[in-house]
């Protein structure tokens, strides 16, 4: 198959040769990051317009590299910087952006839905860079990306994925994006930040963090997501940490190939110990340094880079 879609908006949309496409123009891409040079002419003369109406950094930093990487020009649009201060609304602050032709549209917002929303009414290509509670589908394909790489399939893993399960776009996206790539996804958190109905995405609950963890290929730790609870789900954080967190103890009985992933903003000593962070299990990093190589496949994939994959 070939890439066929204007956007990128959720997982849920993508199929397993779509996903693995993704994967595998952005392992190629990678190693543009460690040239002397990082720069190659694919998308010399396209303007991509980065329109961040909530707080990010990897994110955003991550956009703005991959762009510059591939020669795109790219522009850079915050919440304060924009007319929606002055009470334009969204719709047409994308619509007067349109209108000076940019090729693609990177939109993070706090409203789930609106990439959707702007996708259908805009024709340059729209990318979701985080909807509100709903999707953040390159952060997904970035975490399977460094799983893949060290474990060299995702097929058959286990998956745990522990923490603030209800407030998390990541979790959404990487429970859909795992399962559709064959992995079996278990979840834990405290049970007021688990949502109901949510094995019906594919995943199992476990009672225990502990349950969770023990036969897990992968470690997937979030942050209490404290900005999307009001109010706070838990007597404390340091309740949190003992009963929740990957500490100290809880690192010693995990599988010793199992890695450990975290899509940052990382809380040290709540979700996670600074042993587990920084040991050699953790690839936390890596998972920055490979957001920018899929950021770039995304870029040149919509702008119509010819790459091959394997139909479903």
């Amino acid at each position: 198959m070939t890439w066929t879609k204007k956007d990128l908006l959720d997982i849920d949309s993508l199929s397993r040769a779509e996903i693995s496409l993704i994967l595998d123009t952005a392992a190629g891409l990678k190693e543009i990051s460690e040239r002397p040079i990082k720069k190659v002419p694919t998308l010399k003369g396209k303007t991509i317009v980065l329109l961040f109406l909530e707080a990010s950094t990897r994110t955003r930093v991550s956009f703005d590299i991959a762009a510059k990487r591939l020669s795109a020009d790219s522009i850079s649009i915050s919440a304060a910087s924009s007319s929606i201060i002055k009470g334009e609304t969204l719709i047409d602050t994308a619509k007067n952006i349109e209108a000076m032709r940019p090729d693609m549209l990177v939109i993070r917002h706090s409203a789930a839905g609106s990439p959707h929303l702007l996708a259908g009414r805009l024709s340059c290509g729209v990318v979701n860079a985080g909807d509100g509670m709903h999707a953040h589908p390159t952060q997904a394909l970035l975490d399977m990306m460094s799983v893949r790489e060290v474990k060299k399939q995702i097929a058959g893993l286990n998956i745990a994925i522990i923490g603030d399960i209800a407030h998390s776009r990541v979790a959404r996206s990487n429970i859909t994006g795992f399962t559709r790539m064959g992995a079996h996804v278990r979840l834990a958190g405290p049970p007021t930040m688990i949502p109901a109905g949510i094995e019906r995405m594919g995943a199992s609950v476990a009672g225990t963090v502990d349950e969770a963890v023990e036969d897990a290929d992968v470690i997937m730790m979030l942050r209490i997501q404290k900005e999307r609870q009001k109010p706070f789900l838990m007597p404390s954080e340091r309740e949190y940490a003992a009963r929740y967190g990957l500490n100290s103890a809880r690192l010693k009985r995990i599988r010793p190939d199992a890695l450990i992933l975290h899509p940052g903003p990382v809380n040290r000593g709540v979700e996670i110990s600074p042993e587990a962070a920084d040991g050699p299990q953790s690839i936390i990093l890596d998972q920055v340094t490979n957001g920018v190589a899929i950021r770039m496949a995304v870029f040149y994939l919509l702008a119509g880079g010819v790459r091959h994959a394997d139909s479903d």
